[in-house]
């Protein structure tokens, strides 16, 4: 398809994805067939049907109201200060363009900017184990501190921790499986408005779209196509993240997954992916090392925040990190006895270390440590 002025053809696009958002395949063979897209607004029936079209959604193309119907989108989602991208727009991310079948339009809310960073896509299981969260935060937050911008899908478990993870020091995209004004799962109203601070969010859908179960599995070719490579963090024998994995391997990108215990269901995915050729990570160092060679250099020389945090510590502090586990919760009696500091000095002690985000304390006086 030529690359006319973008803005000229958005209508044309939003119209397109109006009728099709969920039918890539007839995207794919209209695309092919027609040189301009403005063409197929104005094409006859006879013409679609040879582009293999069939004629409920022809009937739907050829009619008056649809690119009306479309320029009235445009207006709703441009008053609400978000942006929509077309495949030919110059700011439409490279990576995603080069997949079999990407979205022809994005709508995208935040720092539309973010999208043509390198990109790193974290997905994992939604009832994660506190191994699974300590390993996605770390990972996210160290990935981003190096200028890596850590892709997801905003729902429970890994993919909201390695959001947060990723805005404690750098940036963050979220891709949903919803219109950008249905919040899903609602909890994540916060999670919304950080990342658009500090990143982007998009969506091929349009607006007030959803979160229908269907979309996820087509919104994963994009949550892959984003990026050079895909991690998995925890995901169960049948797990949403393994169909990311399959297609990250279909787009050519590099897959990889956090070994996990081997008695643990939510490690049977990941452990099952290592088993058949997927990289097993330990850390960021790992994720950089199959990064294209620049930037490859660029990451692995790059201090993060959190190392500089580790480097700063007291004696004493060192000390209680040492004692703390990554996969697993320490109770505070435990810390008391392997210390042999009072409980007002561990207390001092924690406090300093969770506020400079390198522990994290849950109900009943557990603690984990974070790096």
């Amino acid at each position: 398809m030529s690359q006319l002025k973008s803005e000229d053809n958005l209508k044309y696009w939003v119209a397109l994805n109006l009728v099709l958002a969920e039918k890539l395949n007839i995207v794919k063979k209209i695309i092919d067939h027609f040189s301009v897209i403005g063409d197929v607004f104005k094409a006859r029936e006879s013409d679609l049907k040879a582009a293999g079209v069939d004629s409920g959604i022809t009937c739907i193309l050829t009619s008056s109201g649809i690119v009306d119907k479309a320029c009235r989108e445009i207006d709703r989602v441009y008053s609400k200060g978000y942006r929509i991208l077309s495949i030919e727009d110059k700011e439409y991310p490279d990576y995603l363009r080069e997949i079999f079948d990407p979205p022809i339009v994005l709508y995208c809310a935040g720092k539309v900017e973010t999208l043509k960073g390198p990109c790193v896509t974290i997905v994992g299981s939604r009832r994660p184990t506190p191994y699974g969260r300590a390993v996605a935060e770390r990972i996210a937050q160290d990935l981003a501190s190096r200028e890596i911008i850590v892709v997801s899908g905003m729902a429970r478990g890994i993919d909201s921790i390695a959001h947060w993870g990723a805005l404690k020091e750098g940036k963050t995209v979220a891709v949903l499986g919803s219109g950008l004004d249905v919040i899903y799962p609602r909890e994540n109203k916060k999670l919304f408005e950080k990342i658009i601070e500090r990143g982007a969010m998009i969506t091929e859908y349009p607006l007030k779209t959803l979160p229908l179960g269907f979309h996820f599995p087509l919104r994963n070719r994009i949550l892959s196509g984003l990026s050079i490579a895909l991690l998995v963090v925890e995901a169960a024998k049948k797990s949403g993240s393994l169909i990311s994995a399959r297609l990250a391997l279909e787009q050519n990108r590099e897959v990889m997954a956090v070994p996990g215990n081997i008695t643990s269901e939510y490690s049977r995915g990941t452990n099952w992916l290592i088993k058949t050729g997927a990289k097993p990570v330990e850390s960021w160092e790992d994720i950089a090392e199959e990064l294209p060679t620049p930037l490859k250099e660029k990451v692995l020389s790059k201090k993060g925040q959190s190392e500089e945090r580790v480097h700063q510590m007291s004696s004493q502090e060192k000390k209680v990190i040492d004692i703390l586990k990554l996969d697993s919760l320490t109770h505070i009696d435990e810390l008391v006895t392997k210390s042999d500091f009072s409980v007002s000095e561990l207390l001092s002690i924690l406090l300093n270390l969770e506020l400079r985000g390198l522990i994290s304390q849950s109900p009943g006086k557990y603690f984990q440590r974070k790096l």
